[in-house]
């Protein structure tokens, strides 16, 4: 059933069960059959590969159908458990972490040799014959030791030249005859991330030829690994967002996203509020300044959700902005911060500016003349502005409110999700790949969260209380 297996998967994160853990001890432990409903039961209904073909089946649903069912049922049950702890939903607050991929560090020499050893040893297994006499290294388990740590530095070169060719070797003897094979599409990636040819002749990509993407290929067991360099540190894996519900009861994480961590913050926000659908009361979510931004401000008004972003990103824009008028969609000025209306302006539309011309006297003398700072003609005063200058405005001087502290404050109770789940639950040991380390996240999302249901019914519930 599939109710035992979600309540399995659950209690395993709980305790740190291993797959054949859960299973011995749902056999001999009265607590768990209690908990999962099987005391009734002749004979316990999980086996050694419930799970692991349970997962398999949500894996293979969500490749062909393109909904993750797993995700929803987590999603659904947290929001059941916000209602037990009576968490209304309209106090929310959201952040993001970092999640490094189970997998090794390799330079563009180690990436490339793995790659020719993988495409290598499967076609040693499948068709033994077509492999070279000078190929057939790559198999040996022990070649690697020899290439990289029984030679001197001064090879490396020669080394690196003699990669090179044996991949042009392997293109050739592949041709198109394995575009279907997994290590034969990852070894063609990494030739196309890592080289390029120049008059016929193959050699490593340089600066010159273009900066190598981020989603450029890391590690051939973790094909879904990006890279991405975040406030001075080098990142390997992915990246997961989450938001929790927020109450005088505590918290509990009701939605969380995984993706490669080339996502942004602000991509998170926006598909998140657009999965979101209008709400008849207005909720307030409290992010930092990562998910500010025009665009997400104005998708969450449309969903009746308050941004509030604790801080801001970028240069700081004059008070006086702040009391600016623009049209809807921003296109036009109607009066500026002594309420005069402009004589002309054009609006361009990359930039997202309006470019505004008023009465020489209005700006001449304005008080609000070193803010603005307009270039004075003999008739005209002119300047360039934008809505997104006016909001940003708005935004720092709604910062140096007692609100705003207060919500800040609060905020803050959303960085101690990313350690308690490191810590408590192992989360820089996901499974690799981006299918199985979001499938085995939610797991670790649902235990926190029936941790937390389990401290409020036994009226713990007090110490997570927010002002």
């Amino acid at each position: 059933p599939v109710n035992v297996i979600i309540g399995a998967l659950i209690i395993k994160e709980l305790f740190d069960y291993s797959d054949d853990e859960i299973v011995e001890n749902l056999m001999l432990d009265l607590h768990l059959q209690y908990a999962l409903h099987t005391t009734s039961f002749a004979e316990q209904p999980i086996s050694d590969k419930t799970l692991s073909r349970f997962r398999q089946r949500c894996y293979d649903y969500e490749t062909l159908h393109g909904v993750d069912l797993y995700h929803d049922c987590v999603k659904d049950l947290s929001g059941k458990i916000a209602k037990i702890m009576k968490l209304n939903g309209r106090m929310r607050r959201m952040d993001s972490m970092m999640i490094e991929a189970n997998i090794r560090f390799l330079s563009r020499m180690e990436l490339i040799y793995t790659c020719i050893s993988k495409l290598v040893v499967y076609l040693t297994k499948k068709q033994p014959d077509m492999v070279p006499e000078p190929l057939k290294h790559y198999a040996d388990p022990n070649d690697y030791n020899r290439i990289f740590y029984h030679q001197r530095n001064d090879d490396m070169e020669a080394i690196i030249q003699t990669l090179l060719a044996d991949s042009d070797c392997l293109l050739e003897l592949c041709k198109t005859d394995f575009e279907e094979t997994t290590e034969y599409q990852l070894f063609v990636r990494c030739l196309s991330d890592q080289t390029v040819v120049e008059n016929d002749k193959r050699r490593l990509r340089t600066k010159e030829d273009g900066t190598m993407n981020s989603s450029a290929l890391q590690n051939p067991s973790d094909p879904d690994a990006t890279y991405r360099n975040k406030s001075g540190k080098s990142y390997r894996g992915y990246a997961a967002n989450i938001e929790e519900t927020v109450g005088k009861n505590g918290s509990v994480v009701t939605d969380y996203q995984f993706y490669k961590n080339t996502h942004t913050d602000s991509h998170f926000l926006q598909e998140s509020l657009s999965a979101m659908e209008k709400s008849e009361e207005e909720i307030i979510l409290v992010t930092d300044g990562g998910y500010d931004g025009q665009d997400n401000v104005a998708l969450a008004k449309e969903k009746n959700v308050k941004l509030v972003t604790t801080a801001l990103i970028g240069k700081e824009a004059p008070d006086a902005l702040a009391d600016f008028e623009f049209n809807e969609d921003g296109t036009r000025l109607l009066k500026c911060a002594a309420g005069h209306e402009p004589a002309r302006q054009s609006y361009t539309k990359t930039t997202r500016q309006c470019r505004v011309s008023f009465d020489r006297n209005h700006c001449v003398g304005c008080p609000y003349q070193n803010q603005c700072r307009p270039k004075i003609y003999k008739k005209v005063a002119t300047f360039i502005t934008s809505k997104n200058a006016s909001n940003r405005a708005k935004s720092q001087r709604y910062m140096q409110s007692e609100e705003f502290s207060n919500l800040a404050r609060l905020r803050n109770g959303v960085e101690t999700i990313p350690a308690n789940i490191r810590k408590n639950y192992h989360l820089d040991k996901l499974p690799r790949g981006k299918q199985r380390g979001k499938f085995f996240f939610g797991s670790k999302i649902a235990a926190l969260n029936f941790r937390k249901l389990f401290g409020f019914r036994k009226g713990l519930g007090n110490y997570a209380q927010n002002p």
